[in-house]
């Protein structure tokens, strides 16, 4: 079948959005902006949010703790109704749930923008839905999978309020991680049916598949393990640690992630090498440059100060590294 450029264009446009919902998400971690919205979809009860204490309502502290606290109890229902109900405690019994944070106007409209990129990204896979449903809906697969991809990122948005709700409790964080991911590999795949460029088998020896696969499987297990190691980061900043203690309390999750990022550079140098002396795939040329920038920012979070913009370039590169995988694993194909 063939499919129009504006629309494999605007596939390709889809997946940028959606990695950029996944900076946006980090950067408003990184910046403690979560909260910035203490309500979901609007803020502080606006559609366009406040940008100083006088627009917000006197008693939000008090009003917003209330309300999330409603939320929270039916979402532990929920969990628990599906046999989660140690979980369910968990988070109602969470002290943090009872927290507000003081209005801040630069935390707020970094939320609200992280929400706005995650409006255009839910609005653009929906409309690839419709367009696929008028257009091509006799290509069954691709229309399955746009509509997969449709309810998936219309959960991702309904668990963004729950992620809020429970002020950030570390593995809403991890769920919504890996729905962002699957996303972005439906997404992928659906790229791969309707482009011409990416229709295209590659070639590689049985070491190179191999090798391709199981870099790919440690980075997706690296990203779940990052995340763990942000968190109990996160935990030992509250709890008034320097950098120089961390490592001390980390635990086996730190050691086992920086380990891991030298192995899957390992197996990537000698499918560069392979490459290189055999077909010269540009994708296999990007996947060691993103790589290599990847453990560049690594480094510098592991050795030096935390800075946000290190941390947002640490993620957005292993997500752009995770792409590239799986477009290669959806491509490769063994002489």
């Amino acid at each position: 079948m063939n499919f129009s450029t504006i629309f494999v264009r605007f596939n390709w446009f889809a997946l940028v959005v959606i990695f950029l919902v996944v900076i946006a998400g980090s950067f408003v971690r990184v910046t403690g902006s979560g909260m910035g919205c203490p309500d979901w979809p609007k803020c502080f009860d606006q559609w366009i949010p406040p940008t100083e204490l006088s627009q917000v309502p006197e008693n939000y502290k008090e009003k917003y703790v209330e309300e999330r606290q409603k939320k929270v109890d039916k979402f532990a229902q929920l969990i628990s109704a599906i046999g989660m109900s140690e979980v369910a405690t968990q988070l109602q019994n969470d002290p943090n749930l009872t927290k507000e944070e003081s209005f801040n106007a630069r935390k707020t409209w970094t939320e609200y923008i992280n929400r706005l990129l995650g409006f255009t990204a839910g609005n653009a896979v929906m409309l690839l839905f419709f367009w696929i449903s008028l257009f091509y809906r006799s290509h069954k697969r691709l229309w399955f999978l746009s509509f997969i991809n449709l309810v998936f990122i219309a959960f991702q948005g309904w668990f963004g309020s729950i992620v809020v709700a429970s002020n950030l409790v570390p593995w809403t964080i991890t769920v919504h991680l890996f729905f962002a991911l699957l996303i972005i590999a439906i997404q992928l795949l659906m790229i791969r049916m309707v482009s011409p460029s990416q229709s295209i088998n590659l070639s590689v020896s049985k070491t190179v598949y191999y090798l391709i696969w199981v870099s790919f499987i440690i980075t997706f297990y690296q990203m779940f393990l990052g995340t763990q190691v942000r968190e109990s980061i996160d935990e030992l900043t509250r709890m008034g640690l320097g950098r120089n203690q961390w490592t001390n309390y980390l635990g086996v999750s730190f050691f086992i992630h920086r380990s891991f990022s030298w192995l899957v550079l390992g197996f990537i140098i000698i499918i560069a090498y392979q490459n290189e002396i055999s077909h010269k795939y540009k994708t296999i040329r990007w996947l060691f440059v993103i790589l290599a920038i990847e453990l560049i920012s690594g480094v510098v979070l592991a050795h030096l100060d935390m800075k946000a913009l290190v941390q947002n370039a640490h993620l957005l590169f292993a997500t752009i590294l995770m792409g590239i995988l799986i477009m290669l694993v959806f491509r490769i194909r063994r002489v």
